[in-house]
């Protein structure tokens, strides 16, 4: 039974759902990303699903232990082999099991017409990067209880499924069938329940957001205060493991309940550093939406001629002025965005004969803000968009240009 507890444990590593794209945002004006590579394995519900390269780690680890211990304790007499495709397929099922609990936070995201930019599976489990907030604490509920909900309904199917096999065809060589479907019935109930708990940024957190947010009519503030939960709850989980561990160190129980505290200090710490960071996000947009664009914007702006060639404006703008990108405007109308990437994406040979306008990134006029706008508003154009810069308008002339660069500096000058 310590074997399936540890099984269950790793399941229930919370998984998260992004706070839109803004999140991240907010992670790389800090420059902090998950720096694995990771791949795409195909397409649910039209969403790009990828695999993170950490999620080979948790594969190995959770096939390694059904096949050294759960299995073999479950169903003696079997061959290596056999255990170790048991595991291998156990644990495939699992990170499904994930996958389809992500898929119902994406399902109901999307019919509030909110754009799910990928699900992502790594060793925490899953992430679906939501391209924007839920637009209602409703909303935000629905999303939140959609995951937990699919879990539960697929463990019961499991254990009924169970069950019964167990029942109809007992004796009948299906013991191995029995053993994994409860295994992945007991293992989805503890996913779903688990996610329950009222700790940001679990499912349960997210719903004790959304209740916080209906009541105080502000998103960041009712973030901050489930993030506050989210911590408390890390720190519970933590204590707990350590009093089992140090328990069986001084009663000489079996080593199995250390690994079992030791699972729960991990999960707890986990949390706590997700809820933590989560609050302090809670914080940072707190106080970027009281920063205005006008106090962060570059001026003057560099503008760049659409008939200009790629020789021309490699020589005098992205040398000379050593910037990422520029908006490329014509008679005072922002046409579009010529960035490093458009130009090297085009043959050096052809430099000399290739136009900025022939390569340029149109935009839409969502590209132009106000410079009244907060800092906050503009992070939430940018992500919406795919922009890493913005033009600001005031009276029908551009007066600056504000980019993600300039609120990495911003951030790390008020850092304290």
């Amino acid at each position: 039974m310590a074997g399936e507890l540890r099984w269950c444990m790793v399941a229930s590593i919370p998984d998260l759902t992004s706070d839109a794209e803004l999140t991240l945002e907010i992670s790389r004006c800090y420059g902090g990303s998950m720096t694995l590579p990771n791949w795409k394995i195909g397409r649910a519900l039209g969403i790009p699903i990828h695999i993170h390269a950490s999620w080979f780690a948790v594969f190995f680890f959770v096939t390694w232990s059904l096949a050294t211990g759960y299995l073999p304790e479950m169903l003696p007499g079997l061959s290596a082999p056999r255990y170790w495709g048991m595991g291998g397929i156990a644990a495939l099922l699992l990170f499904l099991s994930v996958l389809l609990h992500e898929l119902g936070h994406s399902y109901v995201a999307l019919r509030y017409q909110i754009p799910i930019r990928q699900i992502t599976l790594f060793i925490f489990g899953g992430m679906a990067h939501m391209g924007k907030e839920p637009p209602t604490p409703r909303a935000e509920f629905l999303i939140a209880m959609a995951g937990p909900l699919v879990s539960l309904i697929l463990g019961a199917g499991c254990l009924g499924g169970a069950m019964a096999t167990d029942a109809l065809f007992a004796g009948s060589g299906l013991q191995g069938l029995v053993v994994l479907g409860g295994l992945l019935g007991m293992v989805n109930v503890q996913l779903g329940l688990f996610n329950l708990i009222p700790g940001f940024p679990l499912d349960g957190g997210r719903a004790l957001r959304a209740g916080l947010w209906a009541w105080s009519k502000n998103f960041d503030r009712a973030t901050g205060q489930a993030a506050l939960t989210g911590i408390g709850f890390g720190v519970a989980l933590g204590l707990t493991g350590a009093v089992l561990m140090v328990g069986s160190w001084f009663d000489g129980r079996e080593d199995s309940i250390a690994t079992d505290g030791g699972w729960l200090i991990f999960i707890g710490a986990f949390l706590f550093s997700a809820a933590l960071a989560s609050r302090r996000q809670a914080t940072m947009r707190t106080s970027l939406s009281s920063v205005t664009v006008r106090q962060v914007m570059v001026h003057p702006v560099v503008l760049v001629p659409p008939d200009m060639t790629l020789q021309d404006v490699v020589d005098q703008y992205f040398v000379a002025h050593g910037f990422g990108g520029f908006p490329v405007c014509e008679e005072g109308q922002v046409l579009g965005v010529v960035t490093v990437g458009d130009v090297q994406a085009v043959s050096t040979a052809l430099w000399p004969w290739r136009r900025v306008r022939d390569i340029m990134s149109p935009v839409s006029p969502s590209f132009c803000i106000p410079p009244d706008w907060s800092v906050m508003q503009a992070m939430e154009g940018m992500a919406q968009g795919g922009w890493d810069r913005l033009v600001v308008m005031e009276h029908g002339a551009i007066v600056g240009l504000i980019t993600r660069s300039a609120i990495a500096q911003f951030l790390e000058l008020h850092r304290a």
